[in-house]
């Protein structure tokens, strides 16, 4: 099909949004593209560095008109936002966004839109450790994958167009139920993500004064915990939105640690091996 979108407008430019926006320059596929969110300094740096070319008065200003907008802030916004922007989209306006959460949350943005607005759910699987719209690059997506979550109501057209703009990014698609998103994704991000903040809680209840076990961590407790680095403010509204997936993920996890923690109570190596030995299996199958 042939891609382009005359008006682009991405509402939060920060490191996804903002290699979004550096893919559609490079590949020609959009006209201008205009930028809003909460910080003015962030939008004013997006425009020095030539990711965005507009930011608007608001997020309602900046839609207007608007082919194609994306929605790249944390998911917990989404909901207020679709109810200031949607009287503000122009008909056949696409809608989409970058969220780790669909599931009820794709059912509450499509109740949300008006007649003629398209809302086609999405969630690139790219990041890196440094954030914002200073380390955004049109490589980011490169070879990973990007999960879209069509419904009943998803217009095939704008499905089509949301599949191309991901694949024009480097990305493999990959089309899924938006209940089974945030079931598999409840056990590969949430729940790690989870498991990381609070390693780093637990250490941080035995450190105290001169004894800071933080400081003798070694490669191990790095890379495990690294992620707990993340935005408190973006994990707690993916908690929120998807806390039945994540409870479940988090007690199966408590079950795991608990077989290993009967298995040292009671001295048995072998148990504790052939654990191990199972999981160190499954860990040097993954790809």
């Amino acid at each position: 099909m042939s891609l382009f979108f005359n008006k682009v407008t991405i509402i939060g430019v920060g490191l996804i949004g903002g290699s979004l926006a550096r893919v559609m320059k490079a590949q020609k596929i959009c006209g201008e593209i205009h930028g809003a969110g909460r910080g003015r300094e962030t939008l004013e740096e997006a425009i020095r560095l030539g990711v965005i070319d507009h930011m608007g008065r608001g997020p309602a200003h900046a839609v207007e008109h608007a082919d194609l907008v994306v929605l790249a802030t944390p998911v917990g916004t989404f909901a207020s936002l679709v109810r200031e922007i949607a009287p503000h989209l122009k008909n056949g306006a696409i809608l989409t966004d970058v969220g780790s959460v669909k599931g009820g949350l794709v059912r509450i943005i499509e109740g949300l839109l008006p007649p003629g607005a398209r809302f086609v759910p999405g969630h690139p699987i790219a990041g890196r450790e440094k954030h914002g719209v200073g380390a955004a690059s049109e490589d980011l997506f490169r070879g990973a994958k990007c999960i879209i979550t069509p419904t009943e109501k998803t217009d095939v057209n704008a499905l089509e167009a949301v599949t191309a703009l991901w694949t024009a990014a480097g990305m493999n698609v990959v089309i899924m139920d938006p209940e089974q998103h945030d079931h598999i994704f409840a056990a590969v991000s949430h729940l790690p993500h989870a498991a990381a903040y609070a390693m780093v809680s637990t250490v941080a209840e035995f450190s105290s004064g001169a004894d800071n076990y933080t400081t003798f961590s070694g490669a191990g407790f790095r890379d495990f915990t690294r992620i707990a680095a993340s935005s408190p403010e973006m994990w707690r509204d993916i908690c929120l939105l998807n806390g039945k997936n994540i409870v479940e993920m988090i007690e199966q996890y408590q079950f795991a640690l608990n077989r290993i923690k009967k298995a040292v109570k009671h001295n048995d190596g072998r148990k504790l091996e052939e654990l191990f030995r199972s999981a160190s299996d499954v860990r040097r199958g993954m790809q």
